[in-house]
């Protein structure tokens, strides 16, 4: 009878597994590392382009309404309004206001408040951080480039209506392209409605109104007559009494001329909203509901240059012009100029955060944030070149 010998396989020793273990756990690290840092890197690539596509929409027509501020005015960029009750802007035909939750008023010369192609609105806008203090609004005016109302008669026809009626030539206000035939007044897509301001010329005198209902008409043969309802007690405070001077009713219990022609002029307000969470940039035209432009914002700041053509001298960097504080160089240099003798408007911060949320897969890398600083030259306002021979 043989003996079976048996043989023992060799197995790892204790010493062997610990060693394999640790270098596993180093190699398995090293990779849950480099993944991290992956998802990090396009974690913030991500808040970056949706930061810059908001900031693109912001910026893009922000900087656009800025450089058309007083386009279609007029030269001197200042129009009398009626000042019985001051008139204001920031309000929609629901009655609310928007600008830190109420209107603002025009700017007042003696007993008379007036309509210029930019209205600054120094810490008029809501506080976001209490360090950084109010953050500003501002205003730009312009004539609707669109809707070819100044081809149109028209009319004062009573203390609360004007009409429009298309002459058989063409008038020498007409800014219609040869062969455009204008919209009709109650277009469905650029017609007047309810909200919208008009600037009316009777002769030499303007007077600013506010759409207050839908545009009806009435045809005559070939003629269609247009009437646009101007009601008092507006939302704006535009459509005054017959005895305030620059109201429409007043033009047509006093004025000699009650003829003329008239174009619709948009009042754009932009100021940050912060009702909603996060804040968010909002565009507000005339009477109408504001909508918003960008989302995130953290900041909104303006200064201005001006220029006084009487005495030939700079007012730069000025945080709130014409005021007794005005944050000049040198400082004073606004004392007694106008809105109309803005020649610079600047950005002086513009910020806007990530809204996507850092803290998401377990990342803690904060938000980011981009700023816009930069400067507007409003081409229609009032403004002088001086060269040396």
């Amino acid at each position: 009878m043989s003996n079976c010998q048996i043989k023992r396989a060799a197995g790892f020793s204790l010493l062997e597994m610990t060693i394999a273990l640790a270098l596993g756990a180093i190699v398995l690290a090293a990779a849950v590392q480099i993944y991290i840092q992956g998802l990090n890197a396009t974690w913030i690539a991500t808040q970056r382009a949706e930061m810059q596509e908001n900031f693109r929409a912001a910026s893009n027509i922000l900087t656009k309404d800025l450089g058309l501020a007083g386009a279609g005015l007029g030269p001197t960029v200042a129009i009398p309004l009626p000042s019985s009750t001051a008139p204001v802007y920031g309000c929609d035909q629901t009655k609310t206001c928007y600008l830190n939750g109420t209107s603002v008023s025009y700017p007042e010369q003696g007993t008379t408040r007036y309509l210029y192609g930019l209205l600054p609105g120094y810490d008029d806008g809501p506080t976001l951080l209490t360090a950084q203090g109010p953050t500003d609004i501002i205003t730009v005016v312009y004539t609707d480039p669109i809707l070819y109302l100044d081809c149109y008669t028209a009319t004062a026809a009573s203390a609360t209506t004007a009409t429009f009626v298309l002459p058989s030539s063409t008038s020498s206000n007409c800014t219609a392209p040869s062969g455009t035939t204008p919209q009709a007044v109650n277009d469905a897509a650029q017609g007047l409605m309810a909200g919208d301001l008009v600037l009316f010329y009777f002769g030499t005198t303007p007077v600013v109104a506010e759409v207050t209902g839908a545009v009806t008409s009435s045809t005559s043969g070939s003629v269609t007559t247009y009437t646009v309802p101007f009601a008092a007690s507006d939302v704006l405070n535009m459509n005054q009494g017959t005895t305030v001077k620059y109201s429409l009713a007043y033009q047509y219990t006093s004025g000699s001329v009650k003829t003329g022609y008239a174009n619709r002029i948009e009042v754009i307000t932009y100021y940050i909203d912060n009702t909603v969470s996060p804040p968010r940039l909002m565009r507000q035209i005339s009477g109408h509901s504001p909508v918003a432009v960008a989302e995130d914002l953290a900041y909104l700041k303006f200064t201005y240059n001006l220029f006084n053509t009487a005495t030939t001298t700079l007012a730069v960097g000025c945080t709130n012009p014409g005021a007794a504080t005005d944050g000049c160089t040198p400082s004073g240099a606004s004392s007694g100029m106008l809105p109309n003798q803005v020649t610079q408007i600047n950005i002086q911060n513009m910020a806007i955060d990530s809204s996507l949320q850092s803290a998401l897969y377990g990342l803690a890398n904060g938000y980011q944030r981009l700023d816009l600083q930069t400067s507007v030259c409003p081409r229609n306002l009032t403004y002088v070149n001086d060269y040396n021979n």
